[in-house]
């Protein structure tokens, strides 16, 4: 007899955003910037997935956590709240929102900082990842590439099976990637029955396991312990079990989806929306005041009340050597 077990949304919410400097700093990271018609990728996250689950569970940090219950109290939305000490990646903070559900309850785990258009092949898609979560498997969710983009991992998929994982690619392999037409995207989203994915973490990643569930039995109104915390290995849930367990699957999705990860992407992404470029593609974020390129292509302003930044768009993964040159300088800009 089938029970009646939650459908949970698990937002992650721990990136500061650090290819989004300046624009994406330590007291606001890029989720929470309510750029997109009004509103923050945090909240649309939200939004897209109201109907599809019973219960939202953000996993935050004292950072944070502030910025999202603002979220939540806007949307008038109800949510048991997790809030991690320290940053200790994907695996711990998967493994907190498991140990908060019911062993049978399945687990919607979507970042809180990405773009998603085509509602309903988003549907489908969740709909068909919790039905294989059901079946007892790990499914994560491969987005099916529009372009050879080196800023992303890749899923090596024969039909719902996963072959391998790869990392970020070089431009050369990326596109040997697109030509041969069965990698896709990692979205880093996930659907499981929490207690399958606990049982094979733990299997993969014991130390894991028991210090993640130390802190999380330590918990004090979700709020988990700093030194204990620090006990936990440091290690995203693709090393920790995606890359090991043999129950994992893919679900090939075709919605649009972006990670907002660069200003490249960004720069796509308005555009498409009709903000404003200049006829060499010179686009300003976060400026008000006319603005004129002269003698260059494809550049981005992007304008902040205390720091500029000024780069060719192809260049937008560089942003994040500035912003870890700017945290060996402990540099105020990044607050």
């Amino acid at each position: 007899m089938e029970t009646n077990n939650s459908i949970i949304h698990v937002i992650l919410t721990g990136g500061v955003g650090s290819r989004l400097w300046p624009l994406s700093r330590k007291s606001k990271p890029k989720q929470y910037l309510e750029i997109f018609d009004g509103k923050s990728l945090f909240e649309m996250t939200v939004d897209r997935n109201t109907h599809l689950a019973d219960k939202v569970m953000v996993v935050g940090n004292v950072n944070n956590h502030h910025l999202s219950e603002k979220v939540m109290n806007k949307t008038n939305t109800q949510y048991i709240n997790i809030v991690e000490a320290t940053p200790r990646n994907t695996a711990a903070a998967i493994a907190f929102a498991a140990f908060a559900a019911n062993r049978d309850d399945i687990l919607i785990i979507t970042p809180s900082d990405h773009i998603i258009e085509g509602m309903d092949d988003y549907n489908s898609a969740i709909e068909d990842a919790v039905s294989k979560a059901k079946d007892g498997f790990i499914v994560t969710f491969g987005i099916i590439p529009t372009k050879p983009e080196t800023g992303y991992g890749y899923i090596e998929a024969l039909g719902d099976n996963v072959i391998s994982f790869r990392e970020k690619p070089n431009e050369t392999t990326a596109k040997d990637f697109m030509a041969r037409g069965n990698f896709l995207w990692n979205s880093g989203m996930f659907c499981f029955k929490a207690g399958v994915l606990l049982d094979e973490l733990k299997q993969f990643q014991p130390e894991v396991y028991e210090k993640s569930k130390a802190v999380w039995e330590a918990n004090k109104n979700g709020y988990l312990d700093l030194d204990l915390s620090l006990q936990i290995p440091s290690i995203s849930i693709d090393y920790a079990v995606m890359e090991h367990s043999k129950k994992i699957k893919v679900v090939p999705a075709s919605f649009s989806w972006s990670d907002l990860g660069s200003f490249e992407s960004v720069y796509d992404y308005l555009v498409s929306g009709n903000h404003p470029v200049d006829e060499y593609g010179n686009m300003t974020i976060g400026c008000e005041k006319h603005t004129t390129f002269l003698g260059l292509q494809n550049t981005i302003f992007v304008y902040t009340d205390t720091a500029n930044l000024i780069l060719q768009k192809e260049n937008s993964q560089d942003v994040k050597d500035l912003y870890n040159a700017l945290e060996r300088q402990n540099s105020e800009l990044l607050n």
